[in-house]
């Protein structure tokens, strides 16, 4: 079988079920494992990451007011790399090629290819999604082993948490303007011991006025830019530190801010999300869980001073 992954999160979950060598193509966003860098590249964008965050929302709005499409498809690259299977996605065309989009250039290709589209909003639909994956390419036992794995960590993480005291929290995917984080990311806020005060598991992120979190008076706030790494977010910090009444909030007293890797843990819906979890654990209540463990460890965030 060949296959093109049109998803970050999907490449992840393909590599974890063993697939990587059926891996033809792959997104230019596509960067774990790290051997995947080797594959040819299907997209691209002319949306800079490394503009000020307001730039890149003013980009990404005006593409959409005008029905510009985010990303662009290599449709020549993608024909000669005949695959029988593009797996793509149905949840936010910000993230990734829209799902139209991509049956669209799946239906051009000489005789076609399969399309599976994942649209995952809460933690069970990941889970669901490997499964799926698994058994559309002939991996469900690999698929099978490797959910029960992360329902464990899932389980212990909740156990564990349960009895503390639960921690009010903003968890904010982008700054400017402000956005609470949705989907999933919620969930493991509630998972890891926190009550998430702008977000609600499933529902979409959401812009919002900087005004809730005042009110909200978090005890930790964690900023996970979407699609931005643990480098390129601290440099968000300085216009969080800049809106008015920031330095009043009670994370920012206690030394509670936290930056960490949006783009590796909490915008991608695959196995890596079980990482978020523990790291979430650790930030929320280090007494419980004194180190972050498995991969989500050091070099993953990043905690700022008052």
């Amino acid at each position: 079988m060949r296959i093109v992954s049109l998803l970050p999160s999907a490449t992840e979950i393909l590599c974890a079920l063993g697939l990587e060598e059926q891996l033809v193509g792959v997104t230019h966003g596509c960067d774990y494992p790290p051997s995947v860098a080797a594959l040819p590249r299907i997209t691209s964008t002319g949306i800079p990451v490394d503009a000020p965050s307001g730039e890149i929302d003013r980009l990404v709005s005006a593409r959409h007011a005008a029905g510009l499409p985010l990303y662009d498809v290599d449709e020549p690259l993608l024909r000669s790399l005949a695959p029988d299977l593009l797996v793509t996605q149905g949840l936010c065309d910000v993230c990734a090629v829209a799902d139209d989009d991509a049956r669209a250039v799946a239906a051009r290709l000489p005789g076609g290819a399969e399309v599976i589209s994942l649209a995952p909003t809460v933690l069970v639909d990941v889970l669901d999604n490997i499964l799926e994956l698994g058994e559309r390419t002939g991996t469900i036992e690999r698929a099978r082993a490797l959910v029960a794995d992360a329902r464990r960590r899932i389980a212990l993480v909740r156990r564990t948490a349960d009895p503390l005291p639960r921690r009010r929290v903003s968890l904010l995917e982008w700054v400017d303007p402000v956005y609470a984080a949705g989907h999933w990311t919620p969930e493991l806020v509630m998972l890891a011991g926190g009550i998430d005060g702008h977000g609600r598991p499933g529902a979409r992120s959401r812009r919002m006025p900087w005004e809730e979190v005042l009110e909200w008076r978090p005890e930790v706030l964690i900023l996970a830019c979407c699609g931005l790494d643990l480098a390129r977010s601290q440099g968000e910090v300085a216009q969080l530190r800049a809106l008015p009444g920031f330095a009043d909030l009670p994370c920012v007293a206690s030394g509670r801010l936290h930056v960490v890797d949006g783009d590796a843990y909490f915008s991608r819906p695959g196995p890596r999300l079980v990482d978020s979890l523990e790291l979430l654990a650790h930030l929320l209540h280090p007494e419980a869980f004194p180190a972050a463990p498995g991969r989500a460890g050091s070099g993953t965030f990043a905690s700022f001073a008052p």
